[in-house]
């Protein structure tokens, strides 16, 4: 049986100790190999040809080249080698990051600071890179698991019967008003909302609830950029927002957004429960409380994403009467979260990622005439 292939990594950053850390750190995992190291993005361009990684880690400030301009130059000559930022947590990180995801980066993580320990610290960061390596890269983790199964049986009947089951799209139903959109998405998703949502008229009838998997600080640049490229309002939630039509609210990073709905008054909760799929804000925690208060006037739009975070909101949701609208693993940088619930059976649409505003506003504007939206509240 011959060796599984492994995720061939290189690490790009101008600190020798990072450098030094991330290899250690990285390599703990059998299904990784680090490749090579460079301190600056001319000289990772340089050794692109020979080291030939499977994905790059990325630091934003470094001398000579940054990240952002290595970034630019690697994707004229390779559109579709991954790239992971590994960047601060701050204000002008969650810049510099969102600039890279603009730029064709697929994902990120940030650097850890106050923790206790150089241990603590890259055991946070093994935590968070090791998946995303994985996610990015899926045809070398799932070879690894699969390669005693696929050793024991080679006929070509038994391959055709490993191949992946076909989904079933769940039946729409009766249609009724739509009151609510909720949105879940995670890796890729920057750049997937900033494809969906300008896309949505000034008078999108609904008010929209976001969850990105993001920290803080990231999630109110995130929004801030998102507003400024939209006819709708898009803002980071706060507590007591009001649901308006038309406007958009991303959950803050490190709580979860909840809807709050009492008689015909709606708007937005925030809280720090426990986390939920190892995320705060989780989807789940979202499409619970949407399922709860809107019912079947609920539209849940499950986009790019590692994980399984939303598929159990959207049990709920599909049993409320609710729609479910997922996107498709063509389009997707990470087909996870929507794959979750596209195999569980869930879904009434999947569709690739430009189809998706305008099946939005569909569902939205059923039922209503264009003259005669209400601008107060979500009812």
């Amino acid at each position: 049986m011959s060796q599984p292939q492994k995720i061939r990594v290189m690490i790009v950053d101008d600190s020798t100790v990072i450098r030094r850390l991330l290899t250690q750190t990285l390599a703990e995992d059998p299904s990784v190999d680090v490749v090579g190291t460079a301190p600056n993005g001319k000289i990772a361009l340089a050794k692109l040809s020979t080291l030939k990684p499977d994905v790059i880690t990325l630091d934003i400030e470094m001398p000579e080249m940054d990240g952002l301009q290595t970034l630019t130059e690697l994707r004229k000559v390779d559109k579709k080698l991954p790239v992971i930022m590994f960047s601060t947590l701050t204000q002008r990180g969650a810049e510099g990051t969102l600039d890279a995801l603009e730029r064709g980066a697929n994902d990120y993580v940030g650097k850890p600071a106050n923790v206790g320990s150089v241990t603590e610290a890259m055991s946070r960061v093994r935590g968070e890179m090791i998946p995303k390596l994985k996610a990015l890269c899926p045809k070398f983790s799932m070879h690894s698991s699969s390669q005693l199964a696929a050793a024991q049986s080679n006929s070509p009947s038994n391959n055709s019967a490993q191949s992946e089951p076909a989904i079933t799209v769940r039946p729409r139903g009766p249609r009724h008003r739509i009151d609510i959109l909720a949105i879940g998405v995670s890796t890729g998703g920057p750049n997937a909302l900033s494809t969906v949502l300008p896309a949505l008229p000034a008078d999108f009838p609904i008010p929209i609830v976001i969850v990105q998997h993001m920290p803080p600080i990231f999630t109110k640049h995130l929004a801030d950029r998102l507003n400024q490229k939209c006819e709708i309002e898009v803002a980071e939630a706060k507590v007591g927002d009001p649901l308006l039509p038309g406007h958009a609210w991303i959950a803050p990073g490190d709580f979860h957004m909840v809807t709050d709905v009492s008689g015909t008054s709606a708007e937005i909760g925030i809280h720090q429960g426990a986390q939920e799929n190892s995320c705060r804000p989780a989807v789940d925690v979202l499409f619970r409380s949407v399922a709860k208060a809107y019912g079947r006037h609920s539209l849940a739009c499950v986009l790019t994403g590692m994980g399984s975070d939303g598929l159990e909101g959207c049990k709920l949701i599909a049993e409320a009467g609710g729609q479910i609208i997922t996107q498709d693993r063509e389009t997707s940088v990470v087909w996870g979260m929507p794959a979750a619930v596209a195999n569980a059976g869930l879904a009434n649409q999947i569709l690739p990622l430009d189809q998706v505003s305008s099946e939005l506003t569909r569902h939205a504007m059923n039922g209503r005439n264009r003259r005669q939206l209400v601008s107060e509240g979500a009812f």
